[in-house]
């Protein structure tokens, strides 16, 4: 089973230093970017061990992770045209 890396740098590479900027001078942005990392880290765990898993409960992370890359690229656009 291929396990994708849904980490920002990965999927916005365009966004790549200005991830960066931002995790040093905004503090909202560094906050939700580190859950983010956490979120996507465990996610990733959770399917490279196939370790068992309510299946609400692993949807339930996964769209919560989907809706702060959503906020978190609102943010980077803003940012960066």
């Amino acid at each position: 089973m291929s396990i994708s890396d849904h980490a920002l740098n990965v999927d916005f590479p365009q966004y790549k230093e200005l991830i960066r900027e931002l995790r040093q001078s905004d503090a909202t942005f560094k906050e939700m970017s580190d859950h983010y990392d956490k979120l996507d880290k465990s996610i990733r765990g959770l399917e490279f061990r196939e370790v068992p898993t309510d299946d609400e409960h692993f949807n339930q992370m996964k769209m919560e992770r989907a809706q702060l890359k959503d906020t978190l690229y609102g943010t980077l656009t803003k940012h960066g045209g």
